[in-house]
C-alpha cells in the first residue's frame, strides 16, 4: 500500500463514492439498507476528514502558502459535511428528511472531492513532491488506526469547533 498522501486520500474518495452509489441505488422504501450505508458513509467521512484537518490541510498551508485560500475552503466544506453527518447520525432512516439530508451530504462532498482530485491534488503533487507526500500519508496513516469514526467522538467535536472558530 502507497504512503503517498494524495493516493490515500483518493483510495477513500473511492470507498465513500461507492457508499454514496449503494445508497443511491438502495431504492425508495430501503430503509434498513440507507441506514446502514448512512452509517458507513459517516463513520468513512468522519475518519477522512479528520485526517485531511490534522495532517494534509495544516501541512499544505504552512508549506505552500500561495493554496492557503483553497485550504480554508477546504476547512469550511468539511464543517458543512460535519454538520450533516452529525445530524445524519442522530436520525433514524425512516424519519421524513434522512433521504434528502443524505442527498444533500453526497452533494457537497461530491463536488468537494471533484475539486480537490481536479485542482488542488496536482497544484499540492507538484508544490510538495513525493518525499514529502509520503512523510504526510505516513503520518496519515498512524493516525488513522486512533482517529473519530462518530461525528459525537471527542476528537471529532474538537475537529468541527476547530472549523468554526479557526
Amino acid at each position: 500500500m502507497s504512503t503517498d498522501a494524495i493516493v490515500i486520500l483518493k483510495d477513500d474518495h473511492k470507498k465513500i463514492k461507492k457508499l454514496f452509489r449503494e445508497f443511491q441505488s438502495a431504492g425508495e422504501n430501503a430503509q434498513a439498507a440507507k441506514g446502514r450505508v448512512v452509517k458507513e458513509i459517516i463513520e468513512e467521512l468522519t475518519v477522512h476528514t479528520y485526517l485531511e484537518n490534522e495532517v494534509m490541510y495544516p501541512e499544505v498551508r504552512r508549506l505552500l502558502p500561495d493554496l492557503e485560500d483553497d485550504v480554508l475552503e477546504s476547512y469550511e466544506e468539511h464543517h458543512v459535511a460535519d454538520v450533516l453527518c452529525a445530524e445524519l447520525a442522530a436520525m433514524d432512516a425512516g424519519d421524513e428528511r434522512f433521504d434528502a439530508k443524505t442527498t444533500v451530504l453526497i452533494e457537497n462532498v461530491s463536488h468537494h472531492i471533484e475539486e480537490e482530485e481536479q485542482d488542488w491534488f496536482p497544484r499540492v503533487r507538484d508544490g510538495l513532491g513525493r518525499k514529502q507526500l509520503q512523510e504526510l500519508g505516513g503520518r496519515m496513516q498512524q493516525m488513522r488506526e486512533k482517529a473519530p469514526r462518530s461525528p459525537s467522538q471527542p476528537s471529532a467535536l474538537k475537529k468541527a469547533v476547530d472549523a468554526v472558530i479557526a
